[in-house]
């Protein structure tokens, strides 16, 4: 069945390729699995379980109107493992993803889980606060919040430059010829805008609320597996030194890599080396 049923009877569309060892991926922001696309056939080809889900509030799965915290991604995570009975399993988590890992992690411990792997993190702390000064103004999140409320198609056509370019993507205007000389083609740009539209305005909103604004630093520091973390260093939405490196650091037992001129989707934008980079560290 591709339905897995959470504890508050959320349905979540999961898709579960190949055989092997499992490696979960969890998308990035309102994104559904299809954002994972790259990885996930690529994974399932080298002889992994390559098992992937639409976030509630995304994609195929439920649009329900509360359950955006950490907690509850966190325990829909754990029915997605329970359900097919997943053990020794890596976690790929990209943006919200990571954070939804980590919480995981925290709630559940690691019987299940042998490596994480986080892409582009936006933990531990993106806000800024009286002791996180190095943080993002909270005027930033309202703004967003508002562009989303006012005209979300039009909010995300305006993130698919920086998504995939970073400062250096050209100012939208309306067309889709700002999408040419991005570091994938226009077609990808266009389906990573469809694919944010097919979400609910509420999770939207109440998810980029939730990565904003949970301090996950004192979880960060308890996670008991190994961890690769990976960011591009042009990362806007996510910015390396706030959320990479210092997320880096704060893992007990931890490999970072850094990819030049990369923005936030580099998912995409550099799939094949993101693909080596995830089986040579799953393979060490």
């Amino acid at each position: 069945m591709p339905y897995v049923t959470t504890t508050d009877g959320t349905r979540l569309h999961c898709t579960d390729w190949g055989s092997g060892r499992p490696v979960v991926l969890l998308a990035p922001g309102v994104m559904s699995s299809r954002a994972f696309e790259f990885q996930a056939t690529y994974l399932a080809g080298q002889g992994l379980r390559c098992v992937s889900y639409d976030r509630r509030g995304c994609g195929r799965s439920d649009w329900p109107w509360e359950g955006y915290d950490y907690d509850t991604l966190a325990d829909d995570l754990a029915a997605v493992l329970e359900s097919r009975d997943l053990r020794d399993v890596a976690l790929v988590g990209c943006a919200v993803g990571a954070g939804e890992a980590v919480r995981y992690l925290a709630r559940y411990g690691a019987d299940r889980v042998s490596r994480l792997i986080l892409v582009s993190p936006t933990t531990p702390f993106m806000m800024r606060t009286v002791d996180n000064p190095q943080g993002i103004d909270p005027a930033v999140l309202e703004e967003m919040t508002a562009a989303i409320e006012a005209d979300r198609p039009r909010w995300a056509a305006e993130l698919a430059g920086p998504f995939f370019a970073g400062a250096e993507a050209p100012c939208y205007t309306g067309t889709a010829a700002d999408w040419h000389g991005l570091p994938v083609s226009a077609e990808v740009a266009r389906w990573m805008t469809d694919l944010t539209l097919d979400s609910s305005p509420q999770a939207g909103i109440q998810i980029c609320r939730t990565l904003f604004a949970t301090d996950q630093r004192a979880e960060i520091a308890e996670v008991p597996v190994p961890t690769l973390v990976v960011h591009g260093e042009a990362d806007l939405a996510a910015p390396v030194e706030l959320c990479g490196v210092r997320t880096a650091a704060l893992v007990p037992d931890s490999t970072f890599v850094r990819y030049e001129g990369a923005a936030h989707g580099l998912f995409a934008s550099h799939a094949e080396r993101l693909n080596k980079d995830i089986m040579s560290f799953l393979s060490a």
